[in-house]
């Protein structure tokens, strides 16, 4: 058998120097020789695995499939042990093999084979990365639904005592009985798995619901029985650190969990109502990468305008919008995209939902009395070009931004209004001036998100009259255009719709409607005046969605309805 260091050399080159190195390392520390050699930068992962399948005469292989699976082994073999020797079984109708790390663990692959009845089946050189994934993915395809959990739930579950977790690891690693953990635990991950956005626990007078918000609608998903409420809530509460005695004041909490190969940060929420605890628990992944403003799906000629004014000197840019919008996430790509080292960013948010590398971003807290406006004074101090304030709430906060936008700061933030143009009168009905307003405003942007048709089942269809129109299309728009809608298939949930893309509406103030601001703050006369100075507005840029064959009609219609 040819040692691996000349395999190694024939293969990828590895120098003598770079041998005799790791042969030292390896005389003081111990360990394997190619071990120390990726350690050492001097090969990679796959140059070791080739070389070994080289010497040992086996396959490598640097993926595995997921197409016509078979799981079953997920019932039988711990997932702990082949994460501990990194290994799994591969079946499929075309093949059988075990993909492995390491050729020479030989006692756990034969308990492995015997296990699983697969005497004389090959091994297969495998990197480390894509055998995690498939364990993660086998365990997650193959974890008992939350509804055959809540079946299997009897009466006598109701008065189980739930013992207090410190910490979860990876949740599909969590292997405990007690039923209502595994609910939980699968209400989790059946959410991750689902994108839901949003976990609603509504307790009713006779049952529970659990509702999932999946791209922005809600979906009812699981009906446990009304007897398993109170330990749900508390299991919870436990994992959130909330006070499980306190069940008549609202609290807010926070669990940070694993699932396979992503990290979830959920902040949990509890109200008391007439039936018991309401929960909302928001997730939000962590390893989730933040957007780019050329991925928010903003049109060309409005992303260029938005480009330029996100790199001012100095002024406001505001964007408005209900609640879960997108407007935090076009702010964030925003940042991302201007946050170089020779500027100086610093955030003011109510949460922060993701770190960014070299922003200094600070946390509301009002229990200390940290508000928007002390937080604001004090970042004004810290010498920042940029600032982002998560939110105008009030008159101080608004005051200050626009002192910080007068003083040559550039200031991002967000207002709850319905279109760009009523963001000028709630500033004014807050009680700034309106000189202050078009002295300091740059540009408004609104936005909503629209859900995008799946592209797994999307068919093209004829719709009628009546709901172009409702949209604002004219049969001559249609014409050279094919309008999509999707009828539902399992990779979308049956909703037809997968994913979300943004609609937008940007008014600049220009002169013509400061000079009408400073005349009126009748939020109808100013968007007149932008539309005829050439801003499409949100229903507009909707319609052309539509005609792109990017989303429905329904959609637009059902987040621009005033």
């Amino acid at each position: 058998m040819k040692r691996i260091s000349q395999i190694l050399s024939e293969t990828c080159g590895l120098t003598e120097e770079a041998h005799h190195e790791a042969l030292r390392v390896q005389e003081e520390r111990g360990g394997r020789i190619g071990e120390i050699l990726i350690q050492q930068k001097a090969i990679t992962e796959t140059d070791l695995l080739r070389a070994l399948s080289i010497q040992f005469g086996l396959e490598y292989t640097d993926s595995l499939p997921t197409e016509d699976l078979n799981t079953e082994f997920a019932e039988q073999v711990p997932i702990q042990f082949l994460k501990k020797y990194k290994m799994v079984p591969v079946i499929t109708p075309e093949s059988r093999f075990i993909a492995a790390h390491d050729p020479l663990l030989f006692q756990p692959l034969d308990d492995l084979r015997l296990l699983l009845g697969l005497e004389g089946v090959k091994s297969v050189l495998t990197p480390y990365s894509a055998i995690l994934s498939f364990i993660n993915f086998a365990y997650d395809t193959s974890s008992r639904s939350a509804e055959q959990v809540i079946q299997d739930m009897h009466e006598e579950d109701g008065d189980l005592i739930i013992s207090e977790i410190e910490h979860i690891g990876d949740l599909l690693d969590d292997t405990s009985d007690a039923p209502i953990i595994k609910l939980v635990n699968l209400m989790l991950s059946q959410a991750v798995k689902d994108r839901a956005s949003d976990i609603h626990i509504e307790p009713l007078q006779d049952t529970l619901k659990i509702r999932y918000r999946v791209d922005g609608v809600l979906y009812d998903m699981l009906s446990p029985p009304k007897h398993v409420q109170s330990t749900l809530t508390s299991r919870i509460k436990i994992m959130a650190q909330m006070n499980i005695a306190e069940k008549r004041l609202p609290q807010d909490g926070r669990i940070e969990i694993r699932i396979g190969n992503k990290n979830i940060d959920i902040r949990v929420s509890t109200i008391p109502t007439a039936f018991g605890e309401r929960l909302v628990l928001r997730l939000l992944d962590k390893t989730h990468i933040l957007l780019s403003v050329s991925d928010l799906g903003m049109p060309k000629d409005r992303l260029k305008e938005f480009n330029r004014l996100i790199r001012s000197a100095y002024g406001i840019v505001l964007v408005t919008g209900p609640t879960g919008s997108g407007k935090t996430t076009t702010l964030y790509a925003a940042l991302s995209t201007i946050n170089t080292t020779d500027i100086n960013i610093i955030t003011i948010e109510d949460p922060i939902e993701y770190q960014i590398d070299g922003i200094g971003q600070i946390q509301v807290n009002p229990k200390i009395d940290l508000t928007f406006a002390k937080g604001l004074r004090s970042i004004v101090r810290q010498d920042p070009d940029v600032i982002l304030v998560g939110e105008i709430r009030d008159l101080e906060t608004a005051e200050i931004a626009i002192q910080s936008a007068l003083t040559g700061h550039l200031v991002f933030s967000t207002l709850h209004t319905n279109d760009s143009a009523s963001a000028v009168t709630r500033l004014i009905d807050m009680g700034i001036e309106p000189f202050l307003v078009t002295s300091s405003v740059l540009a408004i942007l609104a936005q909503r998100l629209v859900r995008i048709i799946c592209p797994d089942c999307k068919v093209a269809y004829t719709p009628d009259a009546e709901s172009l129109q409702n949209v604002g299309i004219t049969p001559e728009m249609v014409q050279g255009h094919t309008l999509y809608r999707g009828p539902g298939c399992p990779s979308c949930l049956h909703t037809g719709y997968t994913g979300r893309s943004g609609i937008f509406e940007l008014m600049r103030l220009d002169d013509s409607i400061k000079n009408l601001i400073l005349k009126t703050s009748d939020a109808n006369a100013i968007k007149r005046k932008a539309v005829e100075q050439g801003m499409i507005t949100l229903r507009q840029d909707g319609a052309k969605k539509v005609l792109d064959g990017v989303t429905t009609i329904e959609e637009v219609f059902r987040v621009t309805q005033q």
